[in-house]
């Protein structure tokens, strides 16, 4: 037996640990690694040696980061490999890693649906290498793992690749990680027992049959379902061309009759073709006789307009000369234009040198003025200076005024600390008033809208019982006649919890009792029913409570009794109403008593008649009533549906509403309160306020008595400043006077040159406007003339026009009647069907020849014809389609099914000989498994047989392996299904299944773990024996069997292989690990033991 390899670890939870490499005596040589720790294993060349490992097994698992591992590499032998160890160790690790390393999904192994779930805690990166055996070279795939991309990448011989190549490469040596009969990890032991008879037989086909038999399979499926839909087709075609040959059988005599109309149809519509050809004809004869008198009219015409050129030359000839003189009058206009203009500036010049005169005059005028003004205000000024100056003298000493001034200023001080103080109170009362004002906006509103619910509760009342409301009006305004308390009517005064049980309440309340006053007092209900019934004629009920309360009163029954049977609520709980309505409901109909129930109730009725003995059961939308029989004493029950809710859907609280009464009163004291506050206030900060504008006006006067003297003796100095400045500002009038007179005689010089330039420019506009007029004269001539001549014109172009009209009249005619000739001409084409470019075809023309020629003798036949058409009644042009179509259809339909049946003889000689190559090396194949899983629980004195199973031989896709197994002598062989069995006689079936298909060895290696756990020691024993004798044969798959523990005295082999799982505080670092020295040390251990 070959030594165990494992690894070491610390105490630590997160503890590192590593796999020991094997013994050098193992068959299978291991490669060493590095043994520093976290480090990655140094590259390793592909294995060439064969030994006796197959196609495919693993030689080496090498893991970094893995899920417990920090560094380990496993080196498996070729037979059995025995992994043992406790839980939580890392066993089924290295199943874990054999499945991703070899491009196995990660939800496969049931632990965790992403590949980043297997690296190991704390860790960013991790790595699965697996090294395969090939003849060729071994095949090492290496796997790296990135955690926060969870990605992996792939290498292939230190090579990076992609997973679809190692996948490729993983399946060319019939490894597949996703067959349960080939790997069985922990997470799946129970899914193989559960896998359908269909799913076993391909899980089969892929472990152990030959590459083409699954393929085979596949093929039959689909060729047999191409079958069925060519089968249907055929089927559905030939019954369909039965019934449209039995169909075109019955209409075949109204075809010929069709068809015999058909030839008189013909006829009309030859007749209707020529038709067209005849008119066209006519109208065309007509069209003719038009353009000849229409091209005499033209000739009148081009003579008219020929006797009208020589006019038209000489008018054109006075058009010019017109023209000519109006250019020149034009010319004479613009002439005597700029003459005016220049007139207009000289005007304007010599009106502009007389407002200058003007100004120089008013400019004398103001200085003359103003030294009049200046002379004024000096003799002013002294005297203000000299008032100023005796003011001065009789003015006091100001200086025992400031002790006064500073008394002022602090009382002044004192009285705005108060004014501030009251002005702060007033603004926090504004605030408060606005706070409670807007307190009271939000209870009106919410009275308002409770309001509101109460109307539409009375809104109902009024509908349904007007006297009733009319009643409740009087109660309102009335109840100061009444001793003790008067409740309105039930319907009202009611309030739901939940508006969804009102049904209840309406169902269980008759109507009369609902519009019914409730009084405490006998004397207050006659009072009342006195004044509305016998008074006012209104028809309304009334009740009196209990003098003793049953509001509060208990159910005989506690409700967590009945919750069992689905009741939620006793009635009186589901409302709130005044207590006399609560305590006369209770006593007059029990609704303390009354359960209500679910869904849940309604389905065990019986259950909860029987065992409650209530009298009266609500469950969701009935109603039952439960009665003993005085004679038979038999238990009698009746329900009815429960009617929808009219009147106690609307909820009101009350309380809720009295409390917001209370809490408005209270608002309205606090507002009254704060007003009476806020007028105090302002009466003392009015009070404030006039107090300190006198202090004010003290002061005020006291700084002027102050500061009177320097002012005045600033205004006396300001006074004779100016004074110096108004006497040094004089002025020579005489000097001014002389320079004005001086300038005005030079201006009336300019002046008088300007008006002799005048004259000249109004002599030679004269003389301009005289030429202007000769013009005008001779302009009038040539107009006159040209009017005569154009009167001439106007009546050579008269006679024109009306010979233009006739002609025009004709035109138009042989327009129409050629728009007439081309449409009947189109008509006539298109009731032959001809094209712009073709003649009459000749069968036309043979054709018209035998008809009439005149249009007359053609109607006459038209009418003929149709009348005898008329006689064919009763036929449908559609009948004759639909039997030419149908004919083609029967044509079409014959090929078609011919084509189609030649088609499915073709697929049934194709799936007779894919059968045959499925089924005979299937049937063996099941056969062999058969025999092998049979001598295994023969073995075991047990039963067991594998068959394959279908129901229907033509329906493959419903083929599968059967599994049926017996472990007791006194029962029958049952199916292995996942309840039938228990768990551990299911996965000794599984692991005898998997030991049948060992032998059979197409898959390089099979993984099982912990398939042993439920299984009794006794066939425990006995699956290990048979595991270890199958998995040691010569020739036989790589076994990897996994399992936390085993039975003492177990049989092994020597070409097992057992590694061994430790974990533990006392092992040895990565780092300390140190394969030579341990086998030098297990050398010295062996050559000093005694011998035995």
């Amino acid at each position: 037996m070959a030594t165990p390899s494992r690894k070491t670890s610390t105490s630590s939870p997160l503890a590192s640990k590593r796999a020991l490499p094997r013994d050098p005596s193992s068959e299978v040589p291991s490669k060493k690694k590095s043994s520093a720790p976290q480090a990655a294993p140094p590259p390793s060349l592909p294995l060439q040696s064969s030994g006796p490992f197959v196609e495919g097994s693993i030689v080496r698992i090498a893991m970094e980061n893995f899920l417990t591992y920090d560094i380990c590499e496993v080196s498996p032998g070729p037979h059995l490999n025995m992994i043992i160890g406790a839980n939580g160790t890392g066993k089924s690790s290295i199943v874990c890693a054999i499945c991703l390393g070899l491009a196995g999904k990660p939800a496969f192994m049931g632990r965790a649906d992403k590949v980043g779930f297997f690296v190991k805690r704390g860790c960013t990166k991790g790595m699965v290498e697996i090294e395969l055996f090939r003849t060729s070279g071994n095949l090492i795939i290496t796997r790296e793992i990135d955690v926060a991309k969870n990605q992996s990448f792939w290498f292939i011989n230190k090579k990076s690749t992609t997973q679809k190549v190692v996948e490729e490469q993983v399946a060319a040596l019939n490894i597949q990680v996703g067959n349960l009969c080939q790997f069985l990890p922990q997470d799946k032991v129970g899914e193989f027992a559960k896998l359908s008879k269909i799913e076993l037989l391909e899980a089969t086909e892929k472990s152990v049959g030959p590459p083409e038999m699954h393929r085979y399979h596949c093929d039959l499926k689909n060729f047999r379902e191409k079958e069925k839909q060519l089968e249907t087709s055929c089927k559905e075609k030939t019954e369909y061309l039965e019934k449209m040959i039995q169909r075109n059988e019955r209409y075949k005599q109204d075809v010929e009759r069709f068809y015999e109309r058909k030839r008189h149809l013909d006829l009309i519509e030859m007749l209707e073709a020529k038709r067209p050809w005849v008119e066209y004809e006519n109208v065309r004869q007509e069209y003719e006789e038009v353009k000849l008198a229409r091209d005499r009219v033209k000739e009148e015409v081009r003579k008219l307009k020929e006797g009208q050129i020589p006019m038209t030359h000489r008018i054109e000839e006075i058009e010019r000369q017109r023209y000519n003189l109006e250019a020149r009058i034009k010319e004479k206009a613009i002439d005597i234009k700029e003459t005016s203009q220049k007139c207009k500036q000289k005007q304007d010049i010599i009106e502009r040198k007389d407002k200058q005169i003007e100004e120089l005059q008013q400019a004398l005028t103001v200085k003359q003025n103003e030294e009049h003004d200046r002379q004024r205000r000096i003799s002013n000024t002294r005297k203000m200076i000299e008032d100023l100056q005796n003011e001065l003298k009789t003015t006091e000493n100001c200086e025992n005024l400031q002790p006064q001034i500073d008394a002022i200023t602090n009382d002044l001080r004192r009285v705005q600390e108060e004014k501030a103080l009251c002005e702060g109170e007033i603004i926090d009362k504004r605030k408060e008033r606005e706070n409670l004002e807007k307190e009271k906006k939000n209870v009106d509103d919410h009275i308002t809208r409770f309001d509101d619910l109460m109307n539409q509760k009375e809104d109902k009342l009024r509908q349904r019982y007007r006297d009733t409301y009319a009643a409740v009006l009087w109660l309102r305004n009335n109840r100061d006649k009444f001793k003790q308390r008067v409740c309105e009517p039930i319907m009202l005064t009611i309030n739901m919890k939940d508006n969804k049980n009102a049904k209840y309440i309406e169902n269980h309340i008759p109507a009369n009792d609902l519009r019914a006053f409730v009084f405490e007092s006998q004397e207050d209900m006659e009072v009342f029913l006195k004044e509305v019934r016998d008074n006012k004629k209104l028809r309304v009920n009334a009740v009196i409570a209990p003098k003793n309360s049953y509001a509060d009163k208990a159910p005989s029954r506690s409700l967590n009794e009945l919750k069992e049977y689905g009741f939620f609520s006793y009635l009186r709980e589901l409302f709130d109403a005044p207590d006399p309505v609560m305590s006369y409901l209770c006593c007059q109909y029990h609704i303390h008593e009354v359960p209500v129930g679910t869904e849940r109730t309604r389905e065990r009725i019986e259950r909860v008649i029987q065992e409650t003995r209530l009298k009266q059961i609500y469950t969701a939308e009935e109603k039952y009533v439960v009665k003993t029989s005085f004679y038979s004493n038999k238990v009698i029950s009746s329900n009815t549906s429960l009617k929808v809710a009219q009147f106690l859907t609307v909820t009101v609280d009350l309380e809720q509403r009295r409390h917001l009464e209370e809490q408005l009163k209270e608002i309205n004291r606090k507002l009254q309160a704060v007003e009476s506050g806020l007028i105090t206030l302002c009466e003392t900060n009015k009070h404030l306020e006039h107090k300190d504008n006198e202090l004010r006006q003290k002061k005020k006067d006291l700084l002027e008595r102050k500061t009177k003297k320097r002012q005045l003796e600033q205004k006396i100095s300001s006074k004779l400043g100016s004074l110096k400045l108004m006497e040094q500002d004089t002025c020579n009038l005489e000097e001014e006077e002389r320079k004005a007179s001086t300038k005005i005689k030079e201006i009336n010089v300019q002046k008088a040159k300007l008006v002799t330039e005048l004259t000249n420019l109004i002599k030679i506009c004269t003389s301009l406007h005289i030429q202007k007029v000769d013009l005008i004269l001779q302009n009038t001539t040539v107009i006159s003339e040209k009017n005569k001549l154009e009167s001439d014109y106007m009546a050579a172009s008269s006679q024109l026009r009306l010979t233009e009209q006739h002609f025009i009249e004709l035109d138009e005619s042989r327009q129409r009647l050629l728009q007439k000739c081309k449409e009947l001409m189109k008509r006539a084409r298109q009731v032959c069907n001809l094209g712009a470019e073709q003649t009459v075809p000749q069968e036309y023309q043979t054709a018209f020849q035998d008809l009439p020629n005149t249009l007359d003798e053609i109607d006459a036949l038209l009418t003929e014809e149709r009348s005898r058409a008329s006689c064919f009644t009763g036929l449908n042009p559609t009948v004759v389609e639909e039997y030419t179509k149908r004919e083609e259809e029967i044509e079409q339909l014959t090929e078609e099914l011919k084509i189609k049946k030649v088609e499915l003889d073709k697929y049934r000689e194709n799936i007779s000989q894919v059968k045959e190559r499925w089924l005979n090396p299937l049937k063996e194949l099941v056969e062999k498994i058969n025999e092998k899983f049979s001598n295994f629980f023969s073995s075991m004195q047990c039963a067991g047989e594998v068959d394959l199973h279908t129901e229907n031989e033509e329906d493959y896709d419903k083929y599968g392996i059967r599994i049926r197994v017996k472990f007791r002598s006194s029962t029958q062989l049952h199916e292995l299904t996942p309840h039938h069995q228990s768990g551990g006689e299911r996965s000794v079936s599984t692991m005898l299944y998997l030991m049948a298909l060992q032998e059979l060895n197409r898959c390089p290696f099979r993984v099982v773990d912990e398939i042993n756990q439920g299984m009794d020691p006794i066939n425990e024993r006995r699956v290990f024996e048979m595991v270890v004798n199958t998995a040691c044969k010569e020739n036989t798959s790589q076994y990897f069997f996994i399992t936390p523990k085993l039975l003492q005295n177990l049989p092994y082999s020597d070409k097992m292989t057992v590694l061994f799982v430790y974990n533990g505080p006392h092992m040895l670092e990565p780092n300390r690990w140190n394969l030579k020295a341990f086998q030098r040390r297990r050398r010295r251990i062996t050559f000093t033991q005694p011998s035995q």
